[in-house]
């Protein structure tokens, strides 16, 4: 079964496990699946399906031009009836069990059926979606390399609707050292924990930007680093905050968009701009899927800069790789111009046209 929107498609899997969560999954390949090929995984919030989330956030999009995969798992109305991932509900959130239990299925079948690279396998989500990556982030952090929590939750703070309610609005949580103590026991043994970053608008009234703040307190602890942040800026009038560990890494960031309501922080005003505007789809100036996946080593300056309509054309200052890799370069190189240079913007042909034509140009491929 297939499901097309706007010339991208998702294909769905079944028979990826057991599934006792029974969620539905989504997968989108890029045109050109290389091998050890990074993996996305993407969680949509409430009211949403994979496809609508897709739609506004433009993750498939990104991928086509960057060559990732992007996995979407899907709630059903039978688990929740408002779609939302079940992320306050204690036999979906524990290792080994329930809905994190199926998005591990879906995780390990897509890797090992595609090749893909199981040392860069990423998550973000939005809401519900959002607290569902922290809690696969913390249920599984051998899993993941990093993570994005948009307008989220921390892990382990709720049990059953009401709590949920009360965290979401910011009452009555648990104390910073509860909140660590709930994360270093839900995986035991773990001596490795992936990057975090959040997002988080200040005039969210949906999920209060405490929780945001939350976030970072609970995951300082398992990275050992202090509560204070190590450095404080200002981007695109928003502000950001990161963490960093003895080495010098960044291990958190936090970003808070300035004014923003509840939802996904993006920049339609660029020429070429990543995403649609929609339901919890917002136009902050700031492109999150941009700056995550470039956080993530899936995306550079250039396509931040195309996101958020900074870029400037001119000559392009690459270290340029050797053999057969030099030759993808070019190809990437040349897809990519053709695509946003020529015509203005991203076409919405797909990107998998313009690389395979240049392959055949370049004599790779008949």
């Amino acid at each position: 079964m297939t499901q097309h929107r706007n010339s991208r498609q998702l294909t769905e899997l079944k028979n990826f496990g057991s599934n006792p969560g029974m969620l539905k999954c989504w997968l989108h390949l890029p045109a050109i699946l290389a091998p050890k090929t990074p993996l996305v995984v993407v969680l949509h919030g409430c009211t949403q399906s994979a496809a609508t989330y897709d739609h506004g956030a433009g993750w498939s999009k990104l991928a086509e031009e960057k060559g990732f995969a992007v996995l979407f798992p899907e709630q059903q109305r039978v688990n929740n009836a408002n779609l939302c991932f079940n992320w306050f509900e204690p036999g979906d959130i524990r290792r080994a069990s329930g809905e994190a239990l199926s998005i591990r299925e879906m995780v390990g079948h897509v890797v090992e059926a595609h090749g893909l690279d199981a040392g860069r396998i990423f998550i973000t989500g939005l809401s519900a979606g959002g607290a569902m990556a922290n809690v696969m982030l913390v249920s599984y952090p051998e899993l993941f390399a990093g993570g994005a929590i948009i307008g989220g939750l921390p892990y382990g703070t709720a049990s059953g609707l009401s709590q949920a309610f009360e965290r979401m609005r910011g009452q009555n949580g648990p104390s910073v050292s509860q909140m660590r103590s709930v994360l270093e026991t839900a995986a035991p043994g773990s001596d490795s924990w992936p990057s975090i970053s959040v997002w988080h608008g200040t005039h969210d009234q949906t999920v209060t930007p405490v929780n945001a703040e939350q976030i970072a307190h609970q995951w300082a602890g398992a990275h050992g680093v202090s509560d204070t942040p190590d450095l404080t800026e200002s981007i695109n009038g928003h502000s950001r905050k990161a963490w960093l560990d003895e080495s010098g890494k960044e291990v958190i960031e936090v970003n808070l968009i300035k004014g923003m309501a509840h939802g996904v922080p993006l920049s339609f005003t660029a020429e070429a701009p990543l995403g649609n505007s929609g339901p919890f789809m917002l136009d902050a100036g700031i492109s999150s899927t941009a700056r995550i996946a470039r956080t993530w080593g899936l995306a550079d300056d250039a396509d931040v800069e195309i996101a958020e309509g900074t870029f400037e054309t001119g000559p392009e200052h690459v270290t340029a790789p050797s053999g057969i890799e030099a030759m993808i370069a070019k190809v990437m190189a040349y897809a990519k111009t053709s695509v946003v240079h020529k015509t203005g913007g991203r076409d919405d042909r797909g990107v998998g046209k313009v690389i395979n034509d240049a392959l055949r140009a370049a004599g790779l491929i008949r």
